[in-house]
């Protein structure tokens, strides 16, 4: 019998474009000192030969680092986040480093090449994912990835952690349909992401459950921050017929639909009800306190920690899609329809 042939080496790969092997390596390693043609030559054949570079047998328990990034920092969600990586990681004796898309759901390639270069022990993705290429380029390397709060479907080999968006939109809804709304709006996400289509999923559920319809001019697309809040709110509440209730995609929008109904001299919760979503620390001390969606943020980036680090460190997760529950939690900013 002969024996199973040996997998692609750095060595063959180089003898096979006709390169040097510290070519290779460099291209491997993000050095950005490589001709970008002569790169994309020898990213083709590390794919055709489905190169992928060994993890070590094992990692020591206190090296490395795990890269945090985020589509867009700079919100009380984020800090929420970041606490549940960093507390997780650091019982684990690993760095953190935070960094930031500006608002784009996919890296750019500058981003791929520091993090090849770096490299980490693995990549946490916050509302963010890869390309195909972009994927198959971290692979090659080594270098696992996870999906927090993911922003669409992500490869059946990714882990993800995120929470249960679809039942968070029906309990919110049921909320208010039980105190006798029927005009409610809701003020969503940013429609690309996957959570914030999965409420509207759910806010559309309870409607149906309870008999009820939706009005399609009381739904409105946002991007989870004050100003889409304040905008979409004092747009609802201006209209002749208005809605009597507003369920909003995030605690910081309906910081801001409190502030548009402040504004147009309504009252909450007597003119006017008002749900959040994520029940950040802020929502219990905002006037009136806010009745809100739990979503687990710290635990979820605890959770996907745990996973990322399992995986670097060649054991087996016990998951790899983790689905949070989410819950209601009732305070004053909702009262019965009057």
């Amino acid at each position: 019998m002969t024996g199973a042939r040996p997998g692609p080496t750095i060595a063959s790969i180089a003898s096979e474009l006709g390169l040097s092997v510290p070519t290779v390596s460099k291209v491997l390693n993000g050095r950005a000192d490589v001709a970008a043609a002569t790169r994309d030559r020898v990213e083709a054949a590390l794919e055709k030969h489905q190169y992928r570079r060994r993890r070590p047998a094992t990692v020591p328990q206190d090296s490395g680092l795990i890269d945090l990034v985020f589509h867009r920092l700079g919100s009380a969600w984020s800090m929420e986040i970041i606490r549940g990586v960093e507390d997780a990681a650091a019982e684990l004796r690993t760095s953190v480093i935070l960094s930031e898309l500006g608002g784009e759901h996919r890296p750019p390639a500058r981003w791929l090449d520091t993090t090849v270069a770096r490299p980490p022990l693995g990549v946490l993705l916050v509302a963010a994912n890869l390309s195909e290429s972009q994927h198959q380029q971290l692979d090659r390397r080594g270098i696992p990835y996870v999906v927090i709060d993911t922003d669409g479907e992500p490869p059946a080999d990714v882990a993800s952690v995120g929470s249960d968006n679809w039942n968070g939109g029906l309990q919110a809804t049921r909320h208010l349909l039980a105190l006798g709304h029927r005009r409610i709006a809701m003020i969503t996400g940013p429609w690309n992401m996957l959570c914030s289509r999965a409420r509207v999923d759910g806010f559309r559920s309870a409607h149906e459950e309870a008999g009820a319809v939706v009005d399609p001019s009381l739904v409105r697309e946002g991007n989870f921050y004050v100003e889409a809040g304040f905008e979409q709110g004092l747009e609802l509440l201006s209209l002749p017929d208005r809605p009597t209730a507003v369920f909003a995609g995030s605690d910081m929008q309906a910081l801001g639909v409190l502030r548009a109904a402040h504004q147009l001299g309504l009252r909450v919760p007597e003119d006017v009800s008002v749900v959040g979503y994520d029940d950040l620390p802020l929502a219990s001390w905002v006037g009136p306190p806010l009745t809100t969606v739990r979503q687990p943020l710290r635990e979820m980036g605890a959770a996907a920690t745990q996973i990322l680090l399992d995986i670097a460190r060649g054991r087996s997760p016990k998951v790899r899609r983790l689905n949070l529950s989410t819950e209601l939690v009732v305070r004053e900013s909702t009262a019965p329809l009057a």
